[in-house]
């Protein structure tokens, strides 16, 4: 209530469709409740990839909502994106009660350029809720960038896979912890998977295997033919 009212006073307006008055309206909340997550296949999927799960296609509304969040820095939406991610964990959690959540890293300077680290923010958010529906998950923030690659955009799948060759490495401390658990890689948005493949090999290199991946979203375009 409070966050609404500050919206209508400074103006403010939903992030998914630009509807006056509130950080996410209705419209777009609901949305995000009737979200049916689905296997979101690169096409074509890089080496080692194990299963990914996204909640939503990358587009419209889904869209606006994960820019506004991760770059306009629009706290709120923490809330609605982290439960729309948690339903793509519980669907790669199939019958499976207990998990750990490891987030994809970004880089420290880019944390600190947006001010917040958004899928952390959102992962939180997503582990919450599952424990809400007593699915016992906790998050580790487990990896961490030890090579910045070069910038991704407009590069081909398997440039990305290059790219990306070495850039994470598992945190010593975590290593015992996540031993023998079932663990789900989580991002915000796949688009050729290379990124999650290489994250999913840092921890699979110390002998932690990966249940699967979940995400917010998956882009269109590279969905698999047919989906």
């Amino acid at each position: 209530m409070w966050g609404a009212a500050v919206d209508l006073l400074l103006g403010g307006g939903c992030a998914g469709c630009g509807r006056p008055g509130v950080t996410v309206c209705d419209g777009c909340r609901g949305l995000l409740r009737r979200l049916t997550p689905f296997r979101a296949w690169p096409d074509p999927p890089p080496p080692g990839l194990p299963p990914p799960t996204a909640a939503a296609p990358y587009g419209d509304q889904v869209r606006r909502l994960v820019i506004a969040h991760k770059e306009h820095a629009r706290y709120p939406l923490a809330r609605p994106l982290g439960a729309a991610l948690a339903t793509a964990v519980q669907a790669a959690l199939g019958e499976r009660r207990t998990a750990w959540l490891v987030p994809v890293p970004s880089a420290g300077s880019t944390v600190r350029k947006r001010g917040h680290d958004p899928l952390g923010r959102i992962t939180r958010a997503a582990a919450r809720t599952l424990r809400g529906q007593g699915i016992e998950v906790r998050v580790a923030p487990a990896l961490r960038l030890v090579r910045r690659p070069d910038d991704q955009a407009g590069l081909s799948a398997e440039r990305r896979s290059a790219n990306l060759d070495g850039a994470f490495s598992l945190r010593s401390r975590w290593a015992e912890p996540l031993t023998h658990q079932p663990i789900v890689v989580v991002d915000d948005v796949i688009t050729t998977g290379s990124t999650l493949a290489e994250a999913c090999r840092a921890l699979e290199s110390r002998g932690i295997p990966v249940l699967g991946c979940a995400v917010l979203a998956a882009t269109v375009r590279r969905l698999p033919s047919g989906s």
